[in-house]
């Protein structure tokens, strides 16, 4: 009987050391609550023991967090998008004790999400639908990250990005945008066909134009001295020819025939 109740005080012991352990791993934060009020310091790594009877441990991940929420994003000319959103943030080590006392544990729920709903609606109103489909995501992404961190700046929660994922357009409208940047397509493709055709034509007028110049230069050069001293180089040449030759000439050029 003595042996039993040993063995049973042992294990329950043992029951109360385990309960009175907290491992924090690394990436999380421990906040020690006491009759219900929080330490200002937190635990940030190891084995800690305390009380199970009058405190206990509560644990808050400070690794980024993807929180994913699908919601209806209104435009600046009034229609509904929806998107998936993913929102990617932290938690200030330093600040667990506070977001513990002020929020509480469901702070996605608290005070996240309301904060993120807040800045889509603001943010989105002044941008069309289709810039959500264009360069433009990024700026609106930056833009409700932004407003966000306005407010959860001073409560220990850092919003690394805001990633807007899996737009959804009225068909119409996408079918709308779908055909314009098709126009704008194959208004580049004409605009480019017509440049190069200019400079095609370009080319062409600039070679006419030397070709004309050459032969400006050659119809100035030939003058009437010049025409006669060649004409007296032919002759001269045919003089001393052993061939019989008869030469007309009209004082300019003469003109060969032979005997």
């Amino acid at each position: 009987m003595k042996n039993y109740n040993l063995i049973l005080m042992t294990l329950m012991l043992g029951v109360f050391c385990l309960q009175s352990c907290a491992t924090i791993k690394e990436g999380e934060v421990g906040v020690k609550q006491r009759f219900g009020k929080f330490a200002d310091d937190g635990y940030t790594g190891g084995l800690k023991v305390y009380n199970p009877l009058f405190s206990r441990i509560v644990k808050i991940s400070t690794q980024t967090e993807n929180l994913e929420v699908g919601l209806n994003i209104p435009s600046r000319e009034g229609l509904n998008i929806f998107s998936e959103v993913s929102i990617l943030y932290n938690i200030d080590p330093n600040e667990a004790p506070e977001i513990l006392r002020n929020i509480g544990t469901d702070y996605e729920r608290n005070v996240i999400l309301p904060v993120f709903r807040s800045a889509v609606a603001d943010v989105s109103a002044n941008y069309f639908a289709k810039d959500m489909h264009t360069g433009e995501r990024s700026s609106i992404e930056n833009s409700i990250k932004d407003r966000m961190m306005s407010y959860l700046e001073t409560k220990g929660i850092d919003v690394e990005a805001v990633l807007l994922k899996s737009i959804q357009l009225p068909s119409s409208l996408s079918v709308a945008i779908e055909e314009k940047l098709e126009a704008e397509q194959q208004a580049e493709r004409m605009e480019f066909v017509l440049t190069q055709t200019k400079r095609q034509a370009d080319q062409k007028r600039i070679e006419a134009e030397g070709i004309r110049d050459a032969q400006k230069i050659i119809a100035e050069g030939l003058d009437k001295n010049i025409l006669q001293f060649k004409s007296l180089e032919a002759f001269e040449k045919l003089a001393k020819s052993p061939n019989s030759k008869i030469i007309i000439s009209d004082g300019d050029m003469p003109i060969i025939l032979d005997n």
